[in-house]
């Protein structure tokens, strides 16, 4: 099973039609943030495969929308400081505290960055292990009836020490290692840190769990 992954940055060759054939053996996508509505849509509606998403720290104030205008691609931003259901990306899968069974895969999102201002989608440590500790009961029937917890974790924000920065903004979740070390999903996917270079590390293997950097893109194969 192929899977598309996607995070933080815009990129032309994906956002194109030429997206149909190099993707075309794609089962489904994720998106692990910060990415406006217009290119998730675009995608979804492109690729007619399910996308399932999580909010990145820079989704909250940002609303897009595209418009046509003299039969060329015109992208308006629109800054907005409410995030109604009416500004979530349509047709789009949002996994944000829920967990979702996709052809056999379990899947379970949380989204936002450290708090280090007073943004939507950002939490205290505190607050993500809360978020978690909700979770728990259905991760317990699913060890119980399905004989895993879980198969892959999406996040905007890595786990602390993994793939982070040192600045607040850029600091995992401790919360997310715990995670790891209880429930040892196959994967925690992530966005949030943008790479540069080709010496970037992208992917680390803690215990059983491969932790992926989705920025841009890559495709994995499950």
């Amino acid at each position: 099973m192929k899977v598309l992954l996607i995070s933080d940055v815009v990129l032309e060759h994906i956002y194109s039609n030429s997206i149909i054939e190099r993707f075309k053996d794609i089962d489904f996508v994720i998106s692990c943030g910060d990415l406006p509505n217009y290119y998730l849509e675009f995608i979804v509606s492109t690729l007619n495969k399910p996308l399932f998403y999580v909010m990145g720290n820079h989704n909250s104030t940002t609303f897009y929308r595209e418009n046509l205008i003299d039969n060329s691609n015109y992208k308006e931003r629109t800054i907005r400081n409410d995030q109604d259901t009416e500004n979530l990306p349509q047709g789009c899968i949002n996994l944000n505290q829920k967990i979702i069974e996709y052809k056999g895969l379990i899947l379970m999102g949380l989204e936002g960055s450290m708090r280090y201002s007073s943004g939507e989608y950002q939490y205290t440590d505190f607050e993500m292990s809360w978020k978690i500790n909700k979770l728990r009961p259905r991760l317990l029937l699913n060890k119980i009836f399905k004989k895993k917890y879980l198969d892959i974790l999406v996040t905007h924000s890595p786990p602390y020490k993994i793939h982070d920065n040192e600045d607040l903004c850029h600091r995992g979740f401790r919360s997310f290692v715990k995670f790891i070390n209880v429930y040892k999903p196959k994967y925690l996917i992530h966005g949030h840190i943008h790479l540069y270079g080709l010496n970037k590390e992208w992917q680390t293997t803690v215990g059983s769990t491969k932790v992926i950097n989705a920025y841009g893109y890559r495709v994995i194969e499950i």
